[in-house]
């Protein structure tokens, strides 16, 4: 079959694979699209927890078919992966596609979709009315955060990235206020402007970079701020400062998809994309063909702001 293979850390190459054979437990999926995302090129490049074997195939969620019955997978059964005409994943993992979802939205609900709205809902318990920032608000999660806070009932969304055009587009998508970050601002600075257009301060912080950023998003908090860290794409390090991360009694909150419980999972999925389906929720999705996975690699490694997905 054809298949995005890696057999090195890297970048994947279009090539032909064995075709997956499912034993017990497993279930043969048709792929027909597959997600790219930030950490594809973590596995693949041997920084992440999990590490694949070589050869293999990348990707690990997409949507396809079994027996007629469209689905999203997220993990497959190694060497396969998302990225290919088939692969295998483990029975009973999953999720249903709601009718009349598009399938690259259905994969924008997956990784990046389910990382914005479970922080929100299940890890942070944001309340009506409440006031949420969104830092790196226009990356795919970014983006669906700004419109999840909006549809769970956050009486005001900030988003916050570097892109002037992107906060423009999310403007447009539900958030209240807008702050371009720069890379040289002092922190007390920012904080302001945070403060400034969250009109007083912040309630709940997504935060998929960390850094400069996360520091100004705790110095514009409320009091019982709860911050929820997804990410460090600014920076694996944040120097805090205890007096006033005390004095606002700010709750940091870690967070990883991988260590929610499946229940709670499988209910934000389809909440999620209910929404979603309901037209509540949307992200710019580009397409691709599978042959084209190096030139969508290096779009993914460059931090597109769409989702990107190839089509086997």
């Amino acid at each position: 079959m054809d298949a995005a293979v890696l057999t090195e850390p890297g970048t994947p190459t279009f090539a032909s694979f064995d075709d997956p054979v499912p034993a017990d437990g497993q279930v043969l999926v048709d792929v027909r699209v597959a997600g790219v995302n930030p950490v594809d090129v973590a596995i693949a490049a041997g920084v992440f927890v999990t590490k694949p074997p070589f050869p293999s195939v990348a990707g690990r969620e997409g949507v396809g078919t079994v027996d007629g019955r469209r689905v999203y997978f997220n993990g497959c059964v190694a060497p396969f992966g998302s990225m290919a005409q088939r692969t295998l994943v483990p029975a009973g993992s999953l999720f249903d596609v709601p009718e009349g979802l598009d399938d690259g939205l259905a994969v924008a609900c997956g990784i990046a979709g389910l990382a914005a709205w479970l922080p929100l809902q299940w890890r942070a318990r944001l309340q009506p009315g409440e006031t949420v920032l969104v830092l790196g608000a226009s990356g795919v999660l970014g983006t669906i955060a700004v419109q999840a806070a909006k549809v769970l009932g956050a009486g005001r969304v900030v988003a916050a990235a570097r892109d002037g055009d992107a906060l423009r587009r999310l403007t447009d998508l539900g958030a209240d206020a807008t702050v371009q970050l720069s890379d040289d601002e002092p922190v007390a600075d920012l904080a302001g402007r945070i403060r400034d257009a969250a009109g007083g301060g912040v309630d709940v912080t997504i935060d998929p970079v960390w850094g400069t950023p996360a520091l100004a998003a705790m110095g514009a908090a409320r009091r019982g701020m709860r911050h929820v860290q997804i990410g460090h794409s600014a920076a694996p390090a944040a120097e805090l400062v205890a007096g006033g991360f005390r004095e606002a009694m700010v709750d940091l909150l870690g967070y990883t998809t991988r260590h929610v419980p499946g229940d709670v999972v499988a209910r934000g999925w389809a909440e999620l994309t209910g929404h979603a389906a309901a037209g509540r929720i949307t992200v710019d999705v580009e397409r691709a063909p599978l042959a084209e996975v190096a030139h969508v690699w290096a779009r993914q490694v460059a931090s597109a702001h769409r989702k990107l997905v190839l089509e086997p």
